[in-house]
């Protein structure tokens, strides 16, 4: 019975360090992605900065692209993660659009490499993303949360009716991502200090109120 148990435990322990591996893999491919790009990447730094030799990598995840698709596919899933926790739809209609806003901003500013991320796979005309069956379903949950917060903002009379949630959401994403994934060049072609504290709440700020303004009910008129 014992060595049964010894065996179980062995067992155990290698299920929890390969996940802890493929972990490891995806954190450094996040990086080297996100610095190189796909072309740039190198499979040979990946597994140096996991800390797993590519025999390993290979096996638990696959050739480069399907690492780089598994890597893009990690990403997405932290932010819809990250999205759900935010449990909107206990709000109320416009607080619940605008802590999503804030959340947004907050997000891309925090995770650089993220956006870098879309930036390549842009460049690649979403090539990889085409392949995955994850993507979809995954991303289209928050767009369907917001078509219930929007139905229920117009219910109330707070938001304006057939508002397309998709349309919000990209515009949402829009207003966060240009600034933060151009914001090199939007400082020098200005001559603003666009990366100051002081100007980045002002343009959260400014998208906040922007956004909700675009939404909010047209006020009754006055007899």
């Amino acid at each position: 019975m014992k060595r049964h148990d010894d065996k179980s435990s062995r067992f155990k322990l290698t299920v929890r360090d390969a996940g802890a591996t493929k972990l490891r893999i995806l954190a450094a491919a996040r990086i080297e992605f996100a610095d190189h790009g796909y072309m740039g990447a190198r499979v040979d730094r990946i597994a140096r900065t996991a800390q797993a030799n590519k025999r390993l990598l290979y096996y638990y995840i696959g050739n480069k692209e399907a690492l780089y698709l598994a890597t893009l596919e990690r990403a997405y899933a932290d932010i819809r993660t990250a999205e759900r926790e935010l449990r909107l739809e206990e709000l109320e209609p416009l607080a619940a659009i605008e802590q999503l806003v804030r959340f947004t901003w907050a997000y891309f500013n925090a995770n650089p490499s993220f956006v870098a991320l879309l930036n390549t796979e842009n460049l690649h005309r979403a090539r990889h993303l085409k392949k995955s069956e994850q993507i979809p379903d995954m991303n289209s949950a928050v767009v369907a949360t917001m078509g219930r917060i929007l139905k229920k903002g117009a219910r109330l009379g707070v938001t304006r009716p057939g508002l397309d949630p998709l349309q919000l959401y990209i515009s949402i994403a829009s207003l966060c991502f240009f600034y933060v994934s151009n914001i090199h060049t939007l400082t020098v072609v200005f001559a603003r200090d666009l990366k100051a504290r002081k100007a980045l709440d002002e343009r959260i700020e400014h998208v906040v109120g922007m956004v909700l303004r675009a939404i909010a009910a047209a006020p009754a008129r006055k007899s």
